[in-house]
């Protein structure tokens, strides 16, 4: 059975002892955590705060609305390196790599041979021959090693961990934190080198959650105490503050944000997901190709809403009394005030404002209809930095 009932989950929490946790995790940045109350889940193999017991989770939903907020992320980055890492990565994702230049960030995603998703990161061109790839929880170093055959390419774990600033006082937070000041161009994908307190960091304009904001790469041979330190401080100025998964899932929602794994899997291909933008069918090639050009164009998946409820993950989503489709993520949004969730239906092209009625997490049924995805700022203008009001906390 699934682990949660709706009711209860399971998270990790940490006990005095040793042993069975081996192949387990911690980011740099567990000390500074521990006295917030961490509860964990388990990503990528690494741990990644749900939640805190400083704060719930509407407080930090506020927080990342109206000021910043930081989380230490369980993104995997994964290192190509050699004369053969674009001509390997271009095979494996849908995207035409060799468009993506030097210093710049694309959304890699990644399928089977018959069409099906298997995950989605973002990937970094550092140089010409040097690639990170920040994948979502999935399968993929092994699949990537067996691709990667014959090609004179070096596929490495370069134990990097990626922490997420985000929140209208992020880019304030950048500039006050970086000894040159903010970078620039610093554009929406885009990624840098700074110098944190005297060490030099890669940062991406990229996140989870459609704020304005930034990530940093915290190498091995990084102060990881230091660098924190440094942002710390710079972020105090801005109310910058820790916060948990729980409250970037609703942000995430709202901006219509996939999660690999439960909003897709290996049985949705990218049209199913509303992922078909992503897909360069011109490319010469690339794995999955020749199913998804005769795969269906309509999407599956889709944005719900209900007035009172919380739409429960794994639910039935009803049309007419019938079953049609079923919950994939669910919140209640403290911004729009009512629930809101994702839904992969079965029939596709099923038009917004088709009403439904939506399994909740207490049981009952909610009247609700289909929406389209993101919930609002649609042309993504905030993470652009286009549109800077600071939502009012209702």
């Amino acid at each position: 059975m699934a682990s949660s009932d709706g009711k209860t989950r399971d998270l990790v929490s940490s006990i005095p002892g040793a042993g069975w946790d081996y192949a387990i995790s911690r980011h740099p940045y567990h000390e500074m955590e521990r006295p917030l109350g961490p509860h964990y889940c388990v990503y990528n193999r690494r741990l990644m705060a749900c939640c805190f017991d400083k704060r719930d989770t509407q407080e930090d939903y506020w927080l990342q609305r109206c000021k910043a907020a930081c989380l230490h992320t369980g993104e995997f980055p994964l290192q190509f390196a050699g004369p053969d890492a674009e001509r390997l990565l271009d095979r494996l994702f849908t995207k035409d790599i060799a468009r993506l230049k030097p210093g710049r960030c694309g959304y890699g995603l990644a399928c089977y041979e018959d069409g099906g998703l298997l995950v989605d990161g973002v990937l970094l061109r550092l140089e010409p021959e040097l690639f990170w790839y920040a994948q979502a929880d999935g399968d993929f170093y092994s699949w990537a090693r067996a691709h990667a055959a014959g090609m004179d390419v070096e596929i490495t774990d370069p134990k990097v961990f990626v922490s997420q600033i985000q929140g209208p006082n992020a880019l304030d937070i950048l500039a006050a934190a970086s000894d040159d000041g903010m970078p620039e161009p610093f554009g929406y994908f885009a990624f840098a080198r700074v110098r944190f307190g005297g060490q030099e960091v890669v940062i991406s304009r990229t996140g989870y959650t459609n704020e304005l904001g930034w990530e940093f790469y915290t190498e091995p041979h990084h102060d990881a105490d230091a660098l924190w330190r440094h942002i710390e401080a710079a972020g105090n100025l801005f109310g910058l503050e820790l916060y948990g998964l729980d409250a970037m899932n609703i942000r995430r929602i709202e901006a219509g944000i996939l999660n690999a794994g439960s909003d897709f899997d290996h049985t949705t291909t990218p049209y199913d997901a509303g992922l078909g933008r992503f897909v360069d069918e011109a490319k010469a090639d690339f794995i999955g190709k020749a199913a998804l050009a005769t795969a269906p164009r309509e999407a599956r998946l889709t944005g719900i809403r209900c007035q009172d409820g919380e739409p429960f993950i794994g639910g039935a989503v009803l049309i007419g009394g019938e079953p049609a489709g079923k919950v994939t993520a669910g919140a209640v949004s403290p911004f729009l005030r009512c629930g809101i969730g994702i839904a992969l239906m079965d029939e596709r092209g099923l038009p917004p404002g088709t009403a439904v009625a939506i399994t909740c997490r207490d049981g009952s049924l909610a009247d609700g209809e289909m929406v389209n995805l993101p919930f609002y700022d649609k042309d993504a203008e905030i993470p652009r930095g286009k549109k800077v009001e600071i939502p009012v906390r209702s």
